[in-house]
């Protein structure tokens, strides 16, 4: 068996496809460079590093449920919603998350509120916090089956360790007395710990409508509210404004 052969044949025994991968390239580069023992090992290592990193940010990603167009590197500035382009990079520093802040996007629908707190959820996986995008919808239905299937079990083992929790698209639609508490006693557990991404296009006063509780809608909102940057979006729809159809394609 040749040399290259064995340490294939040896990093796939050690799982260490990072190094087998390109062995090749990290061969080639250490002879015309010319380098020593010690920094081609480094080379090596190096490597593996990047390699493990790189998928460990693809299962984050995946467990994560980020929408298709969640990278804010691709941000349309030109649209106005109210959010500047210096007040975006502020927010996207995460200094707000280190600090133990809340966020509250407000507007109607259209105005971006999804693809902002989708793109601050990304930033914050790829700087490796432990950072999850739900709908209320998602959260509703994970509450109500977490004691029933071992998929929703482990959803809520996840998300009770967050850094971060988006939840997209909160009082969208009014809900039962019994899941309002769940929700309720779920965030009451996490907000001293985990930050929250709230979006809405709901008022403050509407969300006793939704929950069919004046009570519980102030309480859930006191906790949210407590540590919170609140932004209010405005403008039309980006959707409509830049809609597409079958036919003009074919022009």
């Amino acid at each position: 068996m040749e040399t290259k052969e064995q340490i294939t044949d040896y990093c796939r025994k050690f799982r260490t496809a990072g190094i087998g991968n390109n062995l090749e390239v990290l061969v080639k580069e250490a002879e015309d460079k010319a380098f020593g023992f010690m920094e081609f090992t480094l080379h090596l290592l190096e490597a593996e590093a990047t390699h493990r990193y790189q998928n460990e940010v693809k299962r984050r990603r995946k467990v994560a449920r980020l929408p298709l167009h969640s990278n804010l590197d691709h941000y349309d500035h030109t649209f106005n919603n109210g959010i500047s382009e210096t007040r975006l990079n502020q927010l996207r520093e995460l200094n707000w998350l280190d600090q133990g802040y809340n966020i509250m996007l407000m507007g109607p629908s259209g105005v971006g509120k999804t693809l902002l707190a989708s793109g601050l959820c990304s930033d914050a996986i790829d700087k490796g916090y432990k950072a999850y995008f739900r709908t209320m919808e998602d959260i509703v239905n994970m509450l109500k089956m977490r004691d029933m299937t071992r998929t929703a079990t482990a959803d809520y083992k996840r998300l009770s360790k967050a850094d971060l929790i988006v939840i997209d698209d909160i009082m969208l639609f009014p809900v039962e007395k019994s899941q309002a508490v769940a929700l309720f006693n779920f965030i009451n557990q996490l907000y001293e710990s985990t930050c929250f991404i709230i979006t809405t296009n709901k008022m403050a006063a509407d969300w006793a409508k939704m929950l069919d509780d004046e009570v519980l809608a102030t309480a859930l909102l006191d906790r949210l509210l407590y540590r919170c940057d609140v932004m209010n979006l405005s403008g039309k729809s980006y959707r409509m404004e830049n809609r597409k159809t079958f036919f003009e394609q074919k022009k």
